[in-house]
């Protein structure tokens, strides 16, 4: 379907690719005990009413992971995964908090995902890593978080903003933004998915976001709108996410096409697919169908994900020329 254009993912987070079977394996590992007896009773679970009722479940299998070791293999599942799937290049959320909140330490957790992408390394892949703060965790801790990981500031990419969106608008994290911005961090953040439009609209102009996740409800703001074309302010779009976590009815009804005809900057990702029912090339190749996407629409996606990356001007020429290449032989 994509004619092996190489694929670029903007939007998915480490621990939302612990399948069940590693959370298994890794429990055993490390004598943790999980309240599920069985990897089908895990899968069963895995059927949610909303975000909230997703982000219980995610933390919960979270317990699994503690040493370096972990967080490596966890790395290395995934990009191997993602390079089956034509990804070169992608930018992937953590979520420190999640672990440190565990006892697990935070050079931990960044060590063994800089292990497993260099692991990765010989797949024809490359990967950088965003230092997200769980909006629904004090701010005080998001900077201290952000403190924490400062020494480590050359090896990330960026911070960003997850979680429980709905009472927590970006506007409480302007500081810590501001301090990461300083210490020469990119800036991105999760809104307008549960949250309203003005999420958005507080996201670029409080804490200086280069890139929306997910951000489909800013087609409700039509001046929002007409910004986020003029400015081409990129956005993560997560179609089985949005659909499994009931934001969007089905993926017939998805709003990816509107985005498309409104000459939106839109780039198609997986969020957590361990959880949501498939990868990249999987979201991909639903939406294509679902919605009747021509070819056009599938390189605007393509090219829209390599245009929205952090990756060097050289590197994006590179990849948007042989997408181009790849999209004329298919």
């Amino acid at each position: 379907m994509t004619g092996r254009r190489p694929l670029v993912e903007l939007h998915v987070h480490i621990e939302g690719t612990l399948e069940p079977e590693m959370t298994f394996e890794l429990a055993a590992r490390n004598g943790v005990e999980l309240p599920w007896a069985s990897v089908d009773e895990l899968r069963r679970l895995m059927e949610f009413d909303d975000l909230p009722s997703f982000l219980s479940l995610y933390y919960e299998c979270c317990a699994a992971l503690l040493t370096a070791g972990d967080f490596s293999d966890l790395m290395h599942a995934y990009l191997r995964r993602a390079a089956a799937a034509g990804v070169v290049h992608a930018e992937i959320f953590f979520d420190p908090q999640t672990h440190t909140s565990r006892g697990v330490p935070i050079d931990t957790v960044i060590d063994g995902l800089l292990d497993g992408i260099e692991r990765a390394s010989s797949l024809g892949i490359t990967a950088g890593l965003i230092l997200c703060f769980l909006r629904d965790r004090p701010v005080e801790e998001a900077l201290a978080t952000l403190r924490s990981a400062a020494p480590r500031a050359q090896q990330l990419l960026g911070v960003g903003l997850d979680s429980a969106e709905v009472g927590y608008p970006p506007a409480l994290f302007a500081e810590v933004f501001a301090e990461a911005r300083g210490l020469g961090l990119r800036a991105v953040a999760h809104a307008g998915e549960e949250g309203p439009p003005a999420y958005v609209v507080e996201a670029l102009d409080l804490l200086g976001a280069e890139r929306i996740d997910h951000g489909y409800r800013a087609l409700e703001d039509p001046a929002l709108v007409a910004r986020l074309r003029e400015d081409r302010v990129p956005l993560t779009v997560c179609p089985f996410s949005n659909v499994r976590l009931k934001g969007v009815e089905s993926l017939a009804a998805h709003p990816l096409k509107r985005m498309l005809d409104e000459d939106l900057l839109v780039s198609v990702n997986s969020d957590d697919p361990a959880y949501f029912g498939g990868y990249i090339d999987d979201n991909l190749e639903a939406v294509t169908h679902e919605l009747s996407l021509g070819e056009d629409e599938v390189e605007r996606l393509v090219l829209g994900a390599i245009e929205s990356s952090f990756l060097p001007g050289e590197r994006k020429a590179e990849l948007r020329d042989r997408a181009i290449a790849a999209g004329r032989r298919a």
